[in-house]
């Protein structure tokens, strides 16, 4: 019977472990590209293996993106590509499952040959990205956005705007400052164009920029110059500020020499990015990339571009995302909460009518709010009017806020004759002041995406934090000890006498906490204290000295010791901003000490157990001790207390009782504290 049950244990676990490699092997999907050469003109296609839907989420699908290994690209799902000269490409097929469990598949490169054998077929014409009739001639584009340990792959654009040939200079910069840990590692670049890698440089050059008033009166043409013109955030003039500020910004950088660029010619780098494990798992930060091209090397005129990426979990065109995913709390009033809503329709037509409705949270001032940036680009539809022409409206509720793009044209990524996946997607970037009041938790939005009548698509939650940030309080109190004669340092015979003893103490001292935390926090205090024991008792003994005697004696006694109070690690709670309660353990370490011992002894006539005359004088015996004991674990125990006042910051009252293991066992502190 035992050799049964091994043997089924046995088989059980080794399904178990078969079955968990099975679901492993799977997890990672397959990409194959499937190829039909006719000369110059390859037809490409790519064998995906089948999505794993989402429950509950829009349909899934596959989007492609392809290197054709000769400097040009596409994101179509079945481009066509005609290569210029004949010759041996390396294509790479990069595919991403949106509404998918799975992971996506890795990029391989495929060899392909392209001969110059004629065909019979219409002349293929390559795609058109409208470098610079759209993008002012630089622009940066990514696969897919970033997963934590997943690979993206990077193009960037730049095209000759001049009708001269040029020699120009291109900078990438990545990896933001504002994280902690690097989110990516540059594992490769492609270039197809001669572009040589330089080291950073700093740029001096002797362009001074006019003034407007000087350029005025030197040319005479005023309209030349205008605010437009002068804010426009592509084209700059001072290139040293613009590479300081981007050297602040992030990590990495990568610069390229580039030359003999013709007349509106537009060339591509590409690179790939693997994220790194320590990329943030919350799923609505937002990174950056940043781009800055010199058309002309030596001169100081340049262009600037930048990417934003919403790092994900899963790949969801349909996202929320927010900009200051940790914020200083002490600061946090006098700045706006940034968020993002991006959606792409995934319709077979177009879409008219698009609603966001964003939940709001509660510490936000919904009347604060500004539009800082959308698409597709439509003005503010006017109040209480109903418009025929293509406009955004806000309408608020309790807690909501709904963007509503009205009378517009945003085409489907599964229409018939839409290949530019771009034109299908949107976004509405916007920002809000906090309110008078609020606390120091993380606030949380979503966004249910409407496009015309179809069922709500809901998007992730994203998430904003607060730094914990440092409090520094400054504390002061009274220490009272209920304590016993086995407190106090004295001799054998006086420690056999019944004290009278009273001890109490005064400290001082710093804590440190988070600031301002809202609910839970942890505390750490450091206080110096003294603590003043007074004792005293009083005997009387009848004694024979050639007659009877009556004997009293008085013993005084005073101790000081001093303190090093510790508490490494409290528990605290706040109840409301008024109450607070506390937790912990505190250590106290002895420095030194001082004891001083008064004797006081009267010889009285003892006639019949009757009072006499007094004999003597009064004797009186002073010993008085002091020493160091050097730093020594005195006494150590648990707490717990409670504060009235400002229990978030500034000034309270608090009482707290210490059941110490040594003696004296209990202790009663009260003290006032004021955090900073």
């Amino acid at each position: 019977m035992k050799t049964k049950i091994c043997f089924l244990s046995f088989y059980l676990f080794c399904f178990f472990i078969n079955a968990q490699e099975v679901k492993k092997d799977t997890t990672r999907h397959q990409a194959n590209i499937k190829e039909i050469i006719k000369g110059k003109s390859v037809f490409f296609e790519s064998k995906l293996s089948e999505l794993r839907q989402i429950a509950g989420a829009p349909k899934a699908h596959w989007n492609s993106y392809w290197e054709f290994g000769d400097g040009n690209y596409s994101f179509k799902d079945k481009p066509k590509h005609t290569y210029k000269e004949k010759g041996e490409y390396q294509v790479r097929l990069s595919a991403t499952n949106n509404y998918d469990d799975g992971k996506p598949p890795l990029t391989r490169p495929k060899k392909i040959n392209a001969n110059d054998q004629t065909s019979n077929d219409e002349v293929i014409l390559n795609e058109d990205h409208a470098l610079l009739t759209s993008f002012n001639g630089l622009r940066i584009q990514n696969n897919r956005e970033p997963s934590p340990e997943e690979e993206i792959q990077l193009i960037l654009s730049y095209a000759n705007d001049k009708k001269i040939t040029t020699n120009g200079k291109l900078y990438l910069f990545y990896n933001d400052t504002k994280f902690k840990d690097k989110n990516f590692e540059l594992t490769d670049t492609r270039t197809y164009h001669n572009e040589e890698e330089v080291d950073f440089d700093a740029v001096v050059s002797n362009f001074k920029p006019l003034s407007k008033d000087k350029f005025i009166r030197s040319t005479g043409i005023e309209t030349f110059i205008n605010k437009n013109l002068i804010a426009n955030d592509t084209i700059r003039q001072d290139l040293q500020n613009s590479l300081e500020e981007a050297k602040k910004d992030y990590y990495n950088h990568k610069i390229f020499n580039v030359d003999a660029i013709e007349p509106n010619e537009e060339r591509n780098i590409f690179f790939t990015l693997k994220t790194t494990p320590e990329m943030l798992k919350d799923t609505s930060a937002i990174l950056t990339i940043r781009s800055i091209y010199v058309p002309e090397r030596g001169n100081s005129t340049h262009k600037i571009t930048e990417k934003e990426m919403e790092i994900v979990t899963s790949h969801d065109p349909n996202k929320m995302a927010v900009y200051n995913h940790y914020m200083n709390y002490r600061l946090a009033r006098f700045k706006r909460l940034k968020y993002k809503i991006r959606f792409q329709n995934n319709g077979e037509g177009p879409a008219s009518l698009i609603k966001l409705n964003t939940d709001i949270p509660k510490m936000l001032d919904k009347t604060t709010l500004k539009i800082l940036d959308l698409y597709p680009k439509v003005p503010i539809c006017p109040d209480n009017k109903e418009v025929r022409y293509s406009c955004i409206d806000t309408i608020f509720y309790a807690d909501k806020i709904s963007f509503q793009f009205k009378n517009i044209y945003l085409p489907g990524s599964n229409q018939k004759g839409v290949h530019e996946k771009d034109s299908t997607k949107g976004f509405v970037k916007y920002s809000m002041k906090f309110g008078k009041k609020f606390h120091k938790i993380k606030s949380k939005s979503r966004t249910e995406i409407i496009f015309d009548k179809n069922e709500p698509i809901i998007t992730n939650s994203s998430t904003s934090r607060f730094k914990p940030g440092i409090s520094i309080g400054a504390k002061a109190g009274y220490n009272y000890f209920f304590t016993s004669d086995e407190d106090l340092d004295f001799n054998e015979a006086a420690s056999k006498t019944d004290f009278d003893t009273t001890a109490n103490g005064y400290f001082a001292g710093v804590t440190i906490s988070p600031y301002k935390s809202y609910k839970f926090y942890l505390q750490a205090e450091i206080m110096a204290s003294v603590q003043y024991i007074k004792s005293s008792s009083f005997s009387e003994e009848e004694v024979d000295i050639a007659f009877p005697a009556l004997v009293k004696t008085e013993l005084k006694s005073e101790t000081q010791k001093n303190y090093l109070d510790i508490v490494p690690i409290s528990l605290r709670y706040n109840v409301n901003s008024i109450i607070g309660l506390g937790f912990g353990a505190q250590v106290s370490v002895n420095a030194w000490q001082k004891s001083r011992l008064e004797t006081n002894t009267h010889t009285f006539s003892n006639i019949d157990n009757v009072q006499g005359d007094e004999l003597t004088d009064l004797e009186v015996h002073t010993c008085e001790v002091t020493y160091n004991k050097g730093i020594e674990l005195n006494n150590y125990g648990i707490f717990a207390d409670i504060t009235i006042g400002i229990a978030r910051i500034g000034p309270s009252v608090g009482i707290r009782y210490i059941q110490n293991f040594n003696e004296p066992t209990k202790q009663l502190q009260t003290y006032a504290i004021w955090k900073f």
